[in-house]
């Protein structure tokens, strides 16, 4: 009688996973031995870039306390890019991808800058100076009350509360920077003027300079000049921190002012009243105000935010990112921006009509004419295009990266 045979069995998907384990650890046993050593080797050569760090660091350090003794710039943007493109050029060599050495470079970099700025903020460049921050108690008037002080300035404080003492506080003033709401700023400059010792410079911190410049001259007879900070009082470091010097009487005697700010690692940008008023009714007032129109838009079609996110590219969430930055701060600071003068709502309008002329194009379905304004726009903007494409793909890189 024939014995019985076995009765065979189809594998099931859980034999054949134990099978799969049972294999990859057999081959993860072989590899074992030589991963352990090359996972050995990355850390040893990990330390060794750490460490190298730390040295270059230390260096660093040495730099910042010469520049420091020697008030030189933090910033050096032509040296800079020399480094960078050395070793881009070194990466090539190695057979390394360049962008990526860059983008490790320049983080080092920055470091370095933050680092360097941070022991610049204890520097002064007027031993023994006395600063007033007229409108001291502000967002941007305390900002600039701790790096003054920091720097080692006596920092003294004009706000309503105490203005009866404002001939007091004047007296043996170096500096009276009057950072106040642009609609009251020419009212406190007049105010102050009566007040300014002779050889003391007055400045304004607004974000218009036409009118608030030409009060200056007429409030004070001494040395006057306009400043406009592009950054806001949360700033954690001034490094390359834009700041507009506009020009109004005895230049060299407010050029400590611009040598400080440098100090500190910010970048200064000369202009005359006129060319800042028109430039920032572009940069702050027209955007801002197309970005309150987007949000408004938003608003009044009652349109899901965190739907359209699940939807999203990164682009359309870092444009929306911009339009809810702008509704999360104070109303009234960008009120102040957009409605500051006559030629700002001017603009304005002049923005709202250009949109008003594209509706006979929709209504139309008129794919040809916007081919065609595409193009003429793209040709006006030119290789800015390409700069554009390069900037933000390395925001959208780095905004993937974070979320």
């Amino acid at each position: 009688m024939d014995k019985e045979k076995p009765e065979s069995r189809i594998p099931s998907a859980e034999d054949e996973k134990d099978f799969s384990e049972e294999k990859d650890d057999i081959q993860s046993s072989a590899a074992d031995p030589a991963l352990s050593g090359f996972r050995q080797d990355i850390d040893s050569i990990d330390a060794q870039i750490v460490s190298l760090l730390a040295e270059r660091q230390h260096v660093v350090g040495h730099v910042a306390a010469l520049k420091k003794t020697h008030n030189l710039q933090v910033y050096h943007p032509a040296r800079e890019e020399d480094l960078i493109s050395r070793r881009r050029q070194q990466a090539k060599e190695t057979g390394l991808n360049p962008d990526f050495i860059e983008e490790i470079y320049r983080t080092i970099i920055r470091r370095s800058r933050v680092a360097q700025t941070g022991s610049m903020a204890l520097k002064s460049v007027r031993s023994d100076g006395v600063v007033l921050l007229v409108g001291g108690k502000g967002g941007m008037g305390r900002y600039f009350q701790e790096c003054f002080r920091r720097a080692g300035y006596q920092v003294r404080i004009l706000d309503k509360e105490n203005w009866p003492e404002a001939d007091r506080l004047c007296d043996g003033i170096d500096l009276a920077m009057v950072g106040v709401p642009i609609d009251v700023s020419c009212e406190v400059i007049r105010n102050i003027g009566p007040f300014m010792p002779a050889k003391a410079v007055l400045c304004d911190i607004t974000s218009i300079k036409e009118q608030p410049l030409e009060e200056m001259l007429k409030a004070h007879a001494g040395p006057v000049i306009g400043l406009h900070p592009l950054f806001g009082p949360t700033t954690s470091s001034l490094d390359k921190q834009i700041i507009v010097a506009t020009p109004g009487r005895d230049d060299g005697a407010c050029q400590w002012i611009l040598d400080q700010f440098a100090t500190w690692g910010a970048v200064v940008v000369r202009s005359d009243a006129r060319e800042h008023d028109d430039i920032m009714g572009i940069v702050q007032a027209l955007r801002h105000f197309a970005t309150f129109a987007f949000g408004q838009f938003l608003k009044r079609r009652r349109i899901s935010l965190s739907r359209t996110l699940e939807f999203s590219s990164p682009i359309y969430r870092l444009e929306l990112g911009m339009v809810g930055r702008l509704f999360a701060q104070d109303s009234s600071l960008y009120s102040e921006i957009i409605f500051a003068s006559e030629q700002r709502r001017d603009l304005l309008k002049d923005y709202i009509n250009s949109l008003h002329e594209n509706l006979e194009m929709l209504e139309n379905g008129n794919k040809c004419l916007f081919q065609m304004e595409f193009q003429k726009i793209a040709e006006w903007f030119g290789p800015f295009g390409e700069q554009a494409m390069r900037e933000s793909s390395f925001l959208i890189d780095k905004l993937i990266e974070r979320f």
